[in-house]
């Protein structure tokens, strides 16, 4: 029996923590800085916003997962693919990212002459400070695409998805941009509240009073699609404890899409595992004391057992009986001879 030994390099919360900030930084910032530099072109930005995705999910995806977006970290929490106490730790790293992010460009942007950051920061908006899109149908439009982008990316790294591990990168950055050519002439296109915040707090009075539609609509199409995911696709695994609508602690299983560390297990997908080597056969494992380790399997005692044979496998040859080669009786347990036919 063989005992499979915890990763030998386990992402520390600090390395989540660093990893979500760096990739919502590079999010908000090229993607708001394509924007305002191609004086918002649809391919550009929507293409911008796409490509980051993907490259720091490949970059730094294994360590965190690759949320950039505190809907997803919702979304993920309710579907069961990381557990509640993780929340703080990703939505904190995501808003610094792109606060940190916002503030990069207010500053670089000042470079132009007479540049001014209210109306100029690439902010959503809705009505009279956006395209005149009604407020009612922006919230609708954010809550639908929202819920649609966390249906994608919950389906992509389902640990039933054979490709997850490769493809869910690029499926999720083209989902984004798919996303941005359908509304950013609407609302500029957020689905993501740390992108929305990031640039919003420097971009004027009007564009801060006008947040919360960018902040409660990504959340609740969050919420729809972690929520309803799970009831019409089904799990794929076991829900990580203190996940979903459990807010209780306790171990996180094993084997499953997003344990043992977290939601970025979806970039580790068929990287090996260390194995401890199996004990010798009647060998149990022993301590540092010589005796049996506690709490280890004892390898069964006695003689090996024979290997299987399969459907296919070829047959050592039998040896014929010979004449007056004895056979044990099955009635008496004697032996006696048999003539030969």
């Amino acid at each position: 029996m063989t005992e499979i030994s915890e990763p030998v390099d386990v992402p520390t919360n600090g390395a989540k923590f660093a990893a979500e900030v760096l990739g919502t930084f590079v999010l908000v910032f090229f993607g708001v800085g394509a924007a305002l530099n191609s004086g918002g072109d649809y391919v550009a930005t929507g293409l911008t916003f796409g490509l980051t995705v993907v490259v720091m999910a490949y970059a730094v995806g294994r360590v965190s997962g690759g949320h950039f977006n505190p809907a997803v970290t919702v979304g993920a929490i309710l579907g069961g693919r990381l557990p509640w106490r993780d929340a703080p730790l990703y939505l904190g790293a995501q808003l610094l990212g792109g606060l940190v992010a916002g503030a990069a460009l207010f500053g670089l942007m000042h470079g132009f002459d007479g540049f001014t950051a209210e109306g100029n920061m690439g902010a959503n908006a809705f009505g009279d400070e956006g395209s005149g899109f009604a407020w009612w149908a922006a919230l609708m439009l954010e809550t639908l695409l929202t819920a649609v982008f966390l249906w994608v990316i919950l389906a992509v790294t389902d640990a039933r998805n054979e490709f997850q591990a490769f493809m869910a990168p690029l499926a999720i950055g083209l989902a984004l941009a798919m996303i941005h050519f359908a509304s950013m002439g609407a609302t500029g296109t957020s689905v993501n509240p740390a992108r929305s915040i990031g640039v919003g707090v420097f971009a004027g009075t009007d564009a801060i009073i006008q947040l919360w539609l960018f902040v409660v609509a990504p959340l609740v199409g969050a919420v729809v699609a972690g929520l309803t995911y799970p009831v019409i696709f089904g799990h794929g695994a076991e829900p990580v404890a203190g996940s979903g609508l459990s807010f209780g602690g306790g171990k996180q299983a094993r084997n499953q899409f997003m344990p043992p560390i977290g939601y970025e297990q979806q970039w580790n997908q068929g990287q090996p595992q260390w194995q401890a080597p199996p004990p010798a056969w009647g060998a149990p494992p022993q301590s540092a004391s010589g005796q049996p380790a506690p709490g280890q399997p004892v390898a069964p005692q006695g003689p090996p057992p024979a290997a299987p044979q399969y459907w296919g496998q070829p047959q050592a040859p039998q040896q014929p009986q010979q004449w007056g080669q004895p056979l044990p009786d099955e009635e008496d347990g004697r032996t006696q001879v048999r003539r030969p036919d």
